[in-house]
């Protein structure tokens, strides 16, 4: 007598099974994948436009243009406290930056050809007046550092920084 397997599928049933859950956790488990990274390569010194340094500002008596972001560090207004520009955004006819200088805070911005923004960064506070503005040189403040960002068409920025006149 034969014995028929009225059932075939029952005893490949098991072993395709636990074929899938192993095929399933393989799939489904994080990979040990590894990937070599290369180091990025270190900074290069910021220039401005002109070809200028920017740390040759950091005597807080300097003229640079720029055309991106850029974060400059300088004399605050007591002398001791550090300053810092931050040009967050140069476009044409467009300039946006902040200064902050121990707890003092300012931002600010113009837009449209020839504007431009003073910012008088002081011991005790600062403030900012933006409007029309030339390329010149604004004038040494007593007790304060004066900054003017005036845009240019050309997509770059002129910045100034003066440092207070002596009293």
């Amino acid at each position: 007598m034969t014995h028929v397997n009225k059932h075939p599928r029952s005893r490949t049933t098991p072993a395709i099974l636990a074929a899938l859950t192993a095929l399933t956790t393989a799939a489904c488990s994080p990979a040990h994948e590894t990937t070599a990274t290369t180091p990025a390569p270190p900074p290069s010194a910021a220039h401005s436009t002109d070809g200028t340094p920017v740390d040759t500002c950091t005597d807080g008596d300097c003229e640079i243009t720029v055309t991106t972001p850029v974060t400059l560090v300088f004399p605050g207004p007591d002398g001791i406290t550090r300053a810092t520009l931050s040009v967050t955004e140069v476009a044409a006819n467009k300039i946006e930056y902040e200064v902050t200088s121990g707890n003092n805070r300012s931002e600010t911005g113009a837009s449209g050809p020839g504007q431009g923004c003073l910012t008088y960064l002081r011991v005790h506070g600062s403030g900012n007046s933006c409007g029309a503005f030339g390329p010149a040189r604004p004038s040494p403040q007593p007790g304060a550092v004066v900054i003017q960002a005036t845009t240019g068409t050309d997509g770059t920025a002129l910045l100034h920084i003066v440092p207070p006149r002596e009293s």
